[in-house]
């Protein structure tokens, strides 16, 4: 259902942002999410049970978030300013030895601290651990899947923003019907780890087809497979990986495990944007100076990017397989108990 819900509002949300620049330029896909917001929080303030909240009275962190969060964004900005200033300028290499710091700075305030964000502990849970890594490297693909097709569509192939929106609608909608219909039935028969390996596999594929994509290419033969690929993977990895992860946490420690979730989501896609759209302009400049036209360059900087993201899913693939334990399979029902026969009747 969480799955579903968030295909369902994708699947809106890239139509209605192709519309809206078509209709209104780009800043209206930023502008209209104050009013959204208004609606959320009036929603939420009539319709959610009021509760008590008790998990701040210890106190908060604000020196850790203040340190993972700078630690992130300098990330984040020494990879998009390779493109700029190269890997080995001053800028790049100063923003990232101060993006380490800070998260080694982070990781230390964790361990010395009497109220953690991330406590140690929860990192030493191995299938949780396991499944943040697997989420970690398949949204960093999938993230960057969506920016840069979305550009590739538009600059390559020609089509408008409402166009670009609705070609991708076939990605969410597949992912709601097999998130919805079908991935609780299949990881309750097969397990969660099956499923997410299966998932991984047809992500792979996809990205494979996306990175042979030519500069001539059509939506229908060259695109549409791709986009029903990874409907279809994401409908499946996401409950999959999900349900890994919050299995392998200690009751306990259930709020903290899906924050780490989510966490971990915002930041792979962070990073895996920043490095796929880097790798792929940065290809791209380098054919335009030896004299490539410009669609070809381009088309050639997004099929490096692809198959760099094909490699990323790859090797989620890779520690799914090796560190996620099989589940044990379900116990079988125990059958009827048979009627008893005449003879039996009478000689009871």
């Amino acid at each position: 259902m969480f799955s579903f819900t968030g295909a369902a509002g994708a699947s809106i949300g890239m139509l209605a942002g192709g519309v809206l620049t078509d209709l209104a330029g780009w800043p209206a896909i930023f502008a209209v999410n104050l009013p959204i917001g208004l609606l959320i929080l009036l929603a939420a303030v009539r319709l959610l049970d009021a509760d008590r909240g008790v998990g701040l009275r210890a106190g908060l962190d604000l020196l850790g978030a203040a340190l993972v969060t700078g630690g992130l964004m300098l990330a984040v900005l020494a990879i998009v300013g390779t493109g700029e200033h190269g890997w080995a300028s001053a800028r790049t290499l100063g923003a990232a030895a101060l993006a380490v710091a800070l998260l080694a700075a982070f990781g230390r305030r964790q361990r010395s601290t009497g109220t953690p964000l991330l406590p140690p502990r929860v990192l030493r849970t191995p299938d949780l651990v396991a499944a943040n890594v697997v989420q970690f490297l398949m949204v960093a693909a999938f993230f960057g899947f969506q920016f840069l097709l979305a550009l590739e569509l538009q600059l390559v192939l020609d089509l408008d923003p409402t166009a670009t929106g609705l070609a991708f609608l076939p990605t969410p909608v597949t992912i709601a019907v097999v998130s919805l219909g079908l991935a609780g039935r299949l990881i309750a028969r097969y397990g969660a780890r099956a499923l997410l390996v299966t998932g991984l596999a047809l992500a792979v594929a996809a990205f494979l087809l996306l990175a042979r994509l030519p500069v001539d290419g059509g939506y229908l033969p060259d695109v549409l497979p791709s986009m029903l690929l990874f409907g279809v993977a994401g409908g499946i990895t996401l409950p999959a990986v999900t349900t890994l992860a919050m299995a392998g946490a200690d009751p306990a420690d259930a709020g903290l495990a899906s924050g780490l979730v989510n966490t971990t989501q915002q930041v792979g896609g962070a990073l895996g944007l920043a490095v796929l759209a880097t790798l792929a302009a940065s290809r791209a400049d380098g054919l335009r100076n030896v004299g490539w036209a410009e669609a070809e360059a381009l088309a050639a900087g997004y099929r490096t990017a692809f198959t760099v993201a094909a490699a990323l899913v790859a090797a989620a693939l890779l520690v799914a397989v090796v560190t996620l334990r099989p589940e044990p399979a379900p116990a079988a029902e125990p059958a009827p108990a048979a009627e008893p026969t005449p003879a039996r009747r009478s000689a009871a």
